[in-house]
């Protein structure tokens, strides 16, 4: 009777199905998490690139137009391809620091951004007084295709401020 006891207990021909048991959640779950956070990242990049890209476009200009903003937004949209535009919000503004605030003279937006208006605050020693400046900004909401380890959607916002390269002053016209 012992012998046969012994001999199971010394089997390990099911070891590695075992292991394989407890070690296989943990991988698939590493993997998820892996996957989707980087996919999250690339997001948060290309929104980051967008609002620079965007505000580097009008920072070269001397004047936009409403078909001229138009084009930008597109670039932004063309950016964040493969993933989805839909939940990308973009605004570009322009802001002109005056003795006792800083105020807005343009802003255009697309998608989910509204436009500003009235004064604005910018970052101390920015701007001087009778400087210009362009806002550019990005939201993008990401959304895991898995969503198992990121079951929420996340939402990346971006900011940059520049200056304008050509003329003191960035007109719009309309």
């Amino acid at each position: 009777m012992l012998t046969p006891l012994r001999r199971w207990a010394r089997d390990r021909r099911g070891s590695a199905a075992v292991e394989f048991a407890f070690v296989a959640p943990l991988m698939i779950a590493l993997y998820y998490g892996l996957s989707e956070t980087t996919i999250g990242m690339m997001c948060d990049r290309r929104a980051s690139h967008v609002a620079f890209t965007i505000g580097d476009l009008v920072a070269q200009d001397t004047q936009v137009s409403t078909t001229e903003m138009t084009d930008v937004f597109n670039v932004g949209k063309t950016i964040m391809t493969p993933f989805a535009t839909t939940t990308l919000g973009m605004r570009v503004t322009s802001v002109k620091a005056g003795a006792s605030s800083t105020t807005v003279v343009w802003s255009k937006t697309s998608g989910s951004m509204s436009a500003l208006s009235g004064t604005v605050t910018v970052p101390t020693g920015l701007l001087s007084t009778g400087d210009t400046l362009i806002i550019a900004e990005s939201t993008y909401v990401y959304t895991s295709p898995v969503q198992k380890m990121l079951p929420t959607p996340i939402t990346f916002n971006q900011k940059f401020y520049l200056r304008p390269r050509k003329t003191t002053e960035i007109s719009f016209t309309s």
